[in-house]
């Protein structure tokens, strides 16, 4: 996709996130429905259905051609086919949004050949919208935005699971662990921000949690990674992935020094 393509999208889509973070305020204003689907009972609101409809029509419009990849709507096998893809996750931390919480957020990507080029991550509570454009750089309501630099694990603040927690604060007693952000997009988008020195996740998040903020991460002078340190990859067949890790380049290397090809062991921590 043409550098002038993206640049292009970059207005209308903040313009959008806006739009649909008001829609989602709105209805958390009033007596919404809640539900729970699947076999773990994950939880479902009212608010999730609206703002995905409205981001469905909206961005639609943007980008010919483009596929459509959220969790809110039923999967459509042949759009792994098309080399773009909106990935959308309408409420990032439902949890948090049925609770009256503010860390959650609405999270947008669009992805070609596997990798997002512009990534939208909106917090309509804090009126907080993370930008990223592939090559540009992001931005924190038109602010750039950088990862901490630095090395060292010594007093560097992360956020993830708190059994992943522990286990690194045992490996390396400098960290310093953080509250939880319900949202994962958030909590990866805190990284590129540099309120965060890194955050992690545990395996099962999906496309549609990582792909905004992973670009983030990346304009941002990070990396967000599996423990390989292999590059996550979307719209694949499998929509979930592995667990992954999130800093600036020199923590993210130290990192990995820790956690590199042991999942299964913090997994079972």
């Amino acid at each position: 996709m043409p550098a002038s393509d993206v640049l292009r999208l970059s207005e209308p889509l903040a313009s959008i996130m806006r739009e649909a973070g008001a829609l989602a305020r709105a209805t958390a204003s009033r007596q919404f429905k809640r539900w729970t689907k699947g076999a773990e009972g994950s939880p479902v609101s009212e608010g999730d259905i609206v703002v995905n409809e409205f981001l469905y029509e909206r961005l639609s419009t943007l980008v010919n051609a483009a596929a459509w990849l959220s969790e809110e709507s039923h999967d459509r096998p042949p759009d792994r086919t098309l080399p773009l893809v909106w990935i959308v996750d309408p409420i990032d931390g439902t949890r948090a949004y049925i609770s009256g919480r503010a860390d959650w957020t609405i999270s947008v990507a669009l992805a070609e050949h596997g990798r997002p080029v512009i990534a939208a991550v909106y917090g309509p509570v804090t009126d907080e919208l993370f930008l990223a454009l592939h090559g540009r750089g992001a931005t924190l309501n038109g602010t750039p935005i950088r990862a901490t630099p630095g090395k060292t694990l010594a007093g560097a603040r992360l956020a993830g699971p708190k059994r992943y927690l522990e286990r690194l604060s045992n490996m390396s007693p400098g960290i310093v662990a953080q509250p939880k952000v319900h949202s994962l997009a958030l909590r990866m988008a805190r990284v590129a921000q540099g309120a965060l020195e890194a955050a992690c996740a545990s395996a099962g998040s999906h496309d549609w949690d990582l792909a905004a903020a992973d670009l983030l991460v990346h304009e941002a002078g990070g990396a967000l990674t599996y423990f390989t340190g292999h590059p996550l990859k979307y719209n694949e067949p499998q929509a979930a992935h592995g667990a992954l890790i999130a800093a600036g380049h020199g923590r993210h290397a130290a990192l990995l020094e820790l956690v590199r090809d042991r999942e299964t062991e913090f997994a079972s921590a």
